[in-house]
């Protein structure tokens, strides 16, 4: 019972693999978040639209749709692709070489990662939210303060690092930490599309040994713990940057 039915060892690769998605998903959302919330606040009509057109259907579908609409979708566009690229080499190539067996050179197929596609698809999706958050940071900072650096002779960067970076992230971290903590039981949805997650792996080893509660609930710990971990971890960073306001 302690090892879980033999089954506590994978249980664990599979909560390192869903932290390992969390991660890498994060500084998605993240890198989205920022250039979505930058395009929001553009001055160029074009840039707004397109931004505002990715947070409004990325929030507007569900996760679990948009996580089979990449993966199963996205891996027969690709493949589809790849055909047409394929029937267009060998055009060419018997073209100009006949008697040369190039094709046997040319992959036929391409196996999208679940681990790659479930982590971008999630940092896809949480970008959206991020954009809004970081969005309303950046418009909580008084841009008389930015106009007083400009006018010392900082440049936009230097501006953008020592003033509007710092404020933004303290009106950004509580909807941050909120984001973070969905997206961690967010990543969930990969044990669907084959990653041999937390998730997953609980599953099949609940359908084996016939125990679902004490799998689904070693797993409800489990991520109970990771998201009690980054709370605290994000109450230490909110009082490190409430330290600039007093």
């Amino acid at each position: 019972m302690l090892d879980l039915y033999n089954y506590g060892f994978v249980l664990l690769k599979g909560a390192l693999l869903t932290i390992e998605v969390a991660l890498l998903s994060l500084i998605i959302a993240l890198v989205l978040g920022m250039l979505g919330a930058l395009a929001k606040l553009s001055s160029h009509r074009l840039i707004r639209t397109v931004a505002t057109g990715y947070t409004t259907i990325i929030r507007g579908i569900p996760d679990l749709v948009l996580m089979m609409l990449i993966f199963f979708g996205g891996q027969i566009f690709l493949n589809n692709t790849l055909y047409n690229v394929n029937e267009w080499l060998n055009q060419v190539i018997q073209y100009w070489q006949p008697s040369h067996e190039w094709t046997a050179y040319l992959p036929d197929y391409i196996d999208v990662s679940p681990f790659w596609a479930g982590s971008i698809t999630i940092g896809f999706i949480f970008g959206a939210y991020m954009a809004e958050t970081f969005r309303g940071a950046i418009l909580a900072v008084d841009k008389g303060e930015l106009e007083a650096g400009k006018a010392y002779g900082m440049s936009p960067w230097l501006g953008f690092r020592r003033i509007l970076f710092p404020q933004m992230v303290r009106h950004a971290l509580p909807g941050f930490g909120n984001n973070w903590l969905v997206l961690l039981k967010t990543t969930a949805l990969v044990s669907i599309i084959g990653l041999e997650d937390m998730v997953r792996v609980g599953g099949l080893a609940a359908g084996s040994t016939q125990q679902p509660f004490t799998f689904y609930m070693t797993i409800s710990v489990i991520f109970l713990l990771f998201t009690s971990i980054s709370t605290g971890i994000l109450h230490v960073l909110e009082r490190r940057y409430r330290i600039h306001t007093r």
